[in-house]
């Protein structure tokens, strides 16, 4: 489903605005902006695109063996399968056009770090939403979720 919203959303973004500039659709905090990235997510460019579909195919392969584990485990495979579908979205990308196309334009806040500013966030996809979204649920389920006890195991105090 995240391969066919996100493959369905570029098409749109390619044939409406090919040759235009942002179009503002809640003034400029939310705009849609067609953008080509050859490099990877957060405006990195470490290498070329065959770079980043090869480490793509190796990472996609990684979620969908810790997805066919954790299967039965909704709390873990759902965000996997948003995170392969997301993969999958860019890859498709990479593999027709060299590059993955970015639309989504917000502007959430500005960045000052350590002599790096940034006044915009990066354009994204649906594929990169669907990704980031998915690692900070799983990130949150890990820190806030505690894990069951095993049989035989027992508090410190005696409980």
């Amino acid at each position: 489903m995240t391969v066919a919203v996100d493959q369905l959303t570029k098409l749109w973004a390619m044939s409406c605005l090919g040759g235009k500039s942002s179009v503002e659709v809640l003034g400029r905090f939310l705009m849609f902006t067609l953008v080509y990235n050859k490099g990877g997510a957060l405006g990195t460019n470490f290498g070329s695109s065959t770079y980043y579909l090869v480490s793509s195919l190796l990472i996609l392969t990684i979620v969908l063996y810790y997805l066919v584990v954790n299967r039965n485990n909704t709390t873990i495979a759902y965000p996997l399968s948003f995170i392969a579908g997301g993969a999958l979205g860019n890859i498709i990308d990479r593999l027709l056009l060299g590059k993955v196309i970015d639309f989504l334009d917000m502007d959430f806040f500005n960045i000052n770090l350590l002599g790096y500013h940034i006044d915009r966030w990066w354009t994204f996809n649906i594929a990169d939403a669907a990704i980031s979204c998915s690692i900070i649920f799983l990130l949150a389920s890990l820190i806030f979720t505690r894990r069951k006890k095993s049989p035989g195991m027992h508090n410190v105090d005696g409980d």
